[in-house]
């Protein structure tokens, strides 16, 4: 298993074209958590270079704060994506995500490339994907793979399934993609709601997400980021329950054990860990915003 993630929130990561500069100018003061400069679907094949040299431009221009930067490059088996990768290797980005992810080879192709640059992330986003998922997973410590991120329309397309407002024929998968990321110790995001003017399908969309156990829900517009933030936020009664756990555990009579009964229920080391976690989110979303 591939060291944890660094504790931070992921709630919120918005795709914008890296292309659009007013677009990328826009994204140093949202309130997303995670910023993904976007060279492949979102621009066109006669814009790729440039969109290249903008987002390696904007990188090393600096301004977007707490924001996680992320680059989602090219397919490796497309006109670009080398050229992609050798521009990002050493380009202070914090990850690249790459698309279509099928097997580990494309992982190890990928980190061949980059050498010990920027961490991978990985686009979950074809059948056969979901079948080779845990030889995925288990190249994460040799390839640097950090995240898992789902996506959902890809998979639906290739599926020729209609996922509609319940997303019923994908739910099987995102538990399969949610099982491997937290196998191997890696970040799961959600994949991007359609809907850009209800916000509360986007929430609802959002809230599924997270009884699912993603860590966070690729966007595609801003006005997607607050109903994101709002229901991956712990909830401030979580908050009160993971510092009384904590609290618990710390008092001299239960030092040692690994089961103690808190205000009427069993709690175990297990609880303490997410209790920890949920208090580590917390103190990081709260650093963020003071950052801001």
């Amino acid at each position: 298993m591939s060291d944890p993630a660094p504790i931070r929130p992921r709630r919120s990561a918005l795709y914008l074209p890296a292309s659009n500069a007013r677009a990328i100018d826009k994204a140093r003061t949202l309130d997303c958590d995670v910023v993904i400069l976007d060279l492949e679907d979102a621009v066109a094949p006669d814009q790729k270079a440039a969109a290249r040299d903008a987002a390696v431009a904007a990188m090393r221009g600096g301004g977007f704060g707490h924001r996680e930067l992320v680059v989602r490059a090219n397919a490796l088996d497309t006109a670009w994506g080398a050229d992609d990768l050798a521009a990002l290797a050493g380009s202070g980005v914090a990850a690249v995500l790459l698309p279509k992810v099928s097997a580990p080879a494309t992982l190890a192709q990928a980190r061949a490339t980059l050498g010990d640059g920027p961490a991978l992330w990985a686009m979950i986003e074809t059948c056969r994907a979901i079948l080779d998922l845990p030889a995925i997973v288990g190249a994460a410590d040799a390839t640097g793979l950090a995240a898992l991120v789902v996506g959902t329309n890809d998979l639906a397309k290739e599926m020729r399934c209609r996922p509609g407002a319940t997303r019923a024929p994908l739910l099987p998968i995102l538990t399969q993609v949610v099982l491997a990321a937290r196998m191997a110790g890696l970040i799961a995001l959600d994949g991007v709601c359609n809907v850009l003017d209800d916000d509360a399908v986007v929430e609802a969309e959002c809230r599924q997400g997270l009884d699912w156990g993603f860590d966070g829900k690729t966007l595609i517009h801003p006005a997607q980021i607050a109903a994101a933030n709002r229901v991956f936020t712990p909830a401030p009664a979580e908050v009160e329950w993971a510092q009384t756990v904590e609290a618990a555990f710390a008092l001299p009579d239960n030092a040692g054990k690994g089961a103690i009964r808190v205000e009427g229920k069993m709690v175990e080391l297990l609880h303490l860990e997410e209790a920890r976690r949920t208090l580590a989110i917390v103190g990081a979303i709260a650093r963020g915003v003071a950052g801001r």
